[in-house]
This record gives C-alpha cells, structure tokens and sequence, in this order.
C-alpha cells in the first residue's frame, strides 16, 4: 500500500547477495589461511619500513600497513559476530 511493496522486495533482494570473503570466512581453514597471508605482508612491509624507504614509497607502504591492519580487524570483528 502507498508504494511500500516494492521498498520490501528491494531489501530482500540486497540481503540474498553474499561476498566470497563471508563464505572463506565461515570455514576455519581458509580464514586462518587469509589471516595467515595477512600476517605474512605485514611482515615484510614493517621490515621494509624498518631497514628505510624514500619518503613516497614510505608514505604508501604506511598507508598500506594501515589497510592491512584494518582488515585482520574487520576479520576478527566477522568471526565473532558468527559465533554469537
């Protein structure tokens, strides 16, 4: 009534898609997999950082660190929504 209808299909419509990261991540083996994966790249950024850059490569290689760091966050956040 009043045009609601189609507001109700739209809504299910977007809760049926599902990334492939969600369905990785629902299995424990892959998920340590990308957690592992993760570590490994942060590792070798933050050793790159260490033994020092030029100022643009070290600008990018922070801003990546960062983005890497955030997505064990995001990761760690998923998992323990799951479980509740």
């Amino acid at each position: 009534m009043f045009g609601l209808e189609e507001q109700k299909n739209k809504k299910k419509k977007t809760e049926d898609f599902v990334f492939q990261l969600e369905d990785d991540f629902k299995n424990y083996k892959k998920k340590q997999s990308h957690l592992e994966h993760i570590e490994q790249q942060i590792n070798v950024i933050k050793k790159i950082l260490r033994e020092g850059e030029e100022e643009g490569e070290f600008d990018a290689l922070g801003t990546l660190l960062h983005g890497y760091t955030s997505a064990v966050k995001v990761i760690a956040r998923f998992s323990n929504k799951e479980s509740r």
